[in-house]
């Protein structure tokens, strides 16, 4: 086999070994995959994709190292999950047809009775062990050992089965997912408090109401023997199954770029010592009307004015009010999406969560392959999520943005209409590599903007507070506010400058500076 087809993963031939799962970011946090020839139990309350996981983990293994699974099912028909993994487009049937696949019904008789007393699991456990030699499996999938105690009146028994079918199940050398339901999402492991310790690995799934979104996360508890990330890793579910974003997987190995690319506005660039940086993140944040989206359009203008595509991610307007107002600006983004340099998305970002806007956003990106891409605006997405959450995505957005060397520009709505505002309440500015600053000032009775470079990574940029002024043409950047001070503040005063004054104190303090030295040499003859 072929390092592409090797599904056993082991840093130290002497430790535990591992299976890779292929599961989209399950491997990061596992560090390799599961632990060959153990059981590890997958818990999480009703809805909430477990029975998919473990679909998606004996697939996985036929399609990708040709390794035959077998699934004992509980719950569900064998009918209803064949049915089900074909909208992901796994046709488990055809996997079965081939003698790769054998799903074994357990499942309860609709008409039957609750069984009260004696009971053992040997009859299927014998039928397990036949079906995993006959089939030269290497995967086992059990969904769920739950329905084993609501079906049958004996907690006690049923601890001791899955005892022994688990040991079977090692003894067997199966490397085993065994799902069962948790009654809480932070509470006990498991509902009947007993599962996870019969099983040398638990992970965890979980569904919670953050504000007003929900938030699907995974969280290993425990890989006896071995490591894994610590933590709960959101994920999210894509046409191609379950896909987890390890965030905190990821690594600053990003290649650093000494190209530069014009924003659209000469006068900006200047500002920035001649352009952002390529690979660079550019953050634009301040009260709504300050110009921000006039802006992320000039950005997107000069890129396709160069021959390079790039996309539009909006959260908060149509993209006939996009349009309109980059006509506006003499920008026709309509003629721009004919020539296929430009692709527009607009959402509501309460239409769906976090981690699905997040895999959206790379989807198209690795589709359409963009040179740069705007985000207008992250405080929109940002609205009834919690403040790591959020961290979250913008780290997966410009994490990815990097890799793949895109220029990309943020902006960011300020609650404060004039003066400072603090950058760091939006916990992106140490993520971004260049933040522009915009404001609204009052100059002699008269409301007027103000932009300066608040922040840029590896370059000289002009440190001053510049007017700032939108026409048709466009952004006009003018000359800096020189003789005000308190610009930032919000509390603007003109500064009056006397020459003479100023003069006559240069000269005064040159005289100062002389008679010193003549004292000290003085004393120095004493």
């Amino acid at each position: 086999m072929t390092s592409t087809q090797q599904s056993v993963e082991s840093p130290h031939p002497l430790g535990i070994q591992k299976i890779r799962t292929l599961i989209e970011g399950f491997d990061d946090i596992s560090h390799g995959g599961l632990p060959i020839g153990r059981t590890t139990i997958l818990s999480g309350t009703s809805g909430k994709r477990k029975t998919m996981l473990a679909v998606q983990f004996i697939y996985n293994g036929i399609r990708n190292f040709d390794e035959p699974g077998i699934f004992v099912t509980f719950e569900e028909s064998p009918a209803d999950i064949i049915t089900n993994a074909f909208s992901f487009g796994w046709d488990l049937q055809k996997l079965i047809d081939d003698g790769k696949l054998f799903i074994l019904d357990a499942s309860p008789d609709p008409e039957g009775q609750e069984v009260v007393g004696n009971f053992d699991l040997s009859a299927l456990i014998e039928r397990i062990q036949y079906a995993f030699y006959k089939y030269k499996a290497k995967r086992v999938s059990i969904d769920s050992v739950t329905a084993i105690f609501q079906q049958y009146d004996a907690a006690s028994v049923v601890r001791r089965e899955i005892f022994r079918l688990v040991a079977r199940l090692k003894l067997m050398g199966a490397t085993t997912i065994m799902t069962t339901e948790r009654v809480e999402e932070y509470g006990p492991v498991a509902r009947f408090g007993v599962e996870e310790f019969v099983s040398d690995n638990v992970a965890i799934v979980r569904n919670v109401l953050e504000g007003e979104r929900r938030r699907r996360t995974i969280e290993i508890l425990k890989l006896r023997g071995t490591t894994h990330m610590k933590g709960e890793y959101p994920f999210t579910i894509t046409n191609n199954g379950i896909n987890i974003f390890p965030l905190g997987a990821m690594r600053l190995t990003q290649k650093s770029s000494n190209v530069r690319v014009s924003s659209g506005v000469k006068a900006l660039d200047e500002m920035c010592g001649g352009g952002y940086f390529k690979d660079s993140i550019i953050l634009a944040t301040g009260a709504t009307g300050t110009g921000k989206t006039l802006l992320v359009s000039k950005f997107i203008q000069e890129a396709c004015f160069a021959g390079k595509r790039a996309i539009l991610f909006a959260y908060e307007e149509s993209r006939a009010q996009l349009s309109r107002n980059a006509s506006s600006w003499g920008i026709d983004f309509e003629e721009l999406e004919r020539q296929g340099l430009l692709k527009i998305l607009c959402t509501y970002p309460e239409s769906a969560g976090l981690e699905d806007h997040l895999q959206i956003i790379k989807s198209e990106i690795a589709e359409f392959k963009p040179d740069r891409i705007a985000i207008d605006s992250l405080s929109a997405l940002a609205r009834g999520v919690s403040n790591n959450s959020f961290r979250q995505f913008v780290i997966g957005v410009t994490g990815y943005a990097k890799q793949e060397e895109i220029t990309g520009f943020f902006t960011n709505t300020s609650d404060h209409f004039m003066g400072s505002h603090s950058i760091t309440d939006s916990h992106i500015s140490t993520i971004t590599d260049t933040i522009l600053m915009l404001q609204y000032v009052e100059i002699r009775g008269e409301m007027s903007r103000a932009l300066n470079v608040f922040k840029m990574r590896g370059s000289w940029h002009d440190k001053g507070i510049h007017e700032y002024t939108i026409s048709k043409d466009g952004a006009e950047i003018k000359d800096s506010f020189r003789n005000y001070e308190g610009i930032i503040s919000g509390s603007p005063s003109r500064i009056s400058v006397d020459e003479k004054y100023e003069l006559s104190r240069i000269v005064r303090g040159v005289s100062d500076i002389e008679w010193i030295v003549a004292s000290w040499y003085l004393s120095l003859s004493i």
